[in-house]
């Protein structure tokens, strides 16, 4: 199968580097973020709509969590803007965060809590209302956690099960956008692959998820398209429909060379 090694127009490949990117829940548009001489983002733009996962992929100082950051209002672009639902992130960045849910590394959670009090807690601190027992039950349920983990304290958990409470705030709280900072990192096989099905449950809702990500077998598995990133860069936009696994690791690690 011949695929190409570097952004074409073609319905596979995204937008060129500086390019305005289509619409969608999330809209990073031509994103730039220097320190000093420090370029950490260089005119991104990608689009991720309904029910799509988009993945950045790239080693360490790749730009991937300084996009995200970006989304979450955490850093302030130098230049361009991030969209959450239509809205600028720097215009008002208390309506984009009750659109977005996010899921870093490692989850902070209450240690002393249970589950089911963490959920309570962060539900209606981002939605501003309060949760029937049940209803956050159903929640911490569809996420996968076990009914008898649910009223333990989340100082036992494993790191699986923190990222299904972290699955059922985002439920909760109904976001249209889930924001991941390699969430598999760390992760069993198993427990890999339960994070994927979270993932395609959460897609079949119409959430539109980005996620930054080391693990190209999960990319390949999980997302409908991938951002290949080096130096703040945008080196290819690939459909994963349209590739194998060997594809995706050639196409990568020829990115990653100069």
């Amino acid at each position: 199968m011949s695929v190409p090694t570097a952004p074409a127009p073609s319905p596979s490949a995204g937008p060129a580097r500086g390019a305005p990117s289509r619409e969608g829940i999330l809209v990073a548009d031509r994103l730039t973020k220097r320190y000093g001489d420090v370029t950490a983002l260089d005119a991104l733009s990608f689009a991720v709509g309904a029910g799509e996962v988009y993945a950045l992929l790239g080693a360490n100082g790749a730009g991937k969590t300084t996009a995200i950051n970006c989304f979450l209002g955490f850093i302030a672009p130098t230049s361009g803007t991030a969209r959450v639902d239509g809205v600028g992130v720097e215009q008002d960045p208390v309506a984009t965060k009750r659109r977005l849910a996010y899921i870093p590394e490692t989850v902070m959670l209450y240690r002393h809590l249970t589950g089911l009090e963490n959920l309570e807690y962060f539900a209606t601190l981002g939605t501003g209302r309060a949760f029937a027992e049940g209803e956050l039950l159903e929640h911490l349920a569809r996420a996968g956690l076990a009914a008898d983990a649910a009223r333990r304290p989340v100082g036992g958990y494993s790191k699986g099960m923190r990222q299904k409470v972290g699955i059922a705030i985002a439920l909760a709280k109904d976001a249209r956008a889930l924001l991941l900072d390699e969430p598999t990192s760390g992760l069993d096989p198993k427990a890999s692959n339960e994070f994927s099905a979270l993932l395609a449950m959460l897609r079949e809702r119409g959430c539109a998820i980005l996620m930054a990500t080391h693990d190209l077998f999960r990319a390949k598995e999980s997302a409908t398209r991938v951002g290949i990133m080096r130096h703040g860069v945008c080196r290819a936009e690939l459909a994963t429909a349209d590739i194998g696994h060997a594809d995706l690791e050639r196409i990568y690690l020829e990115h990653m060379t100069d």
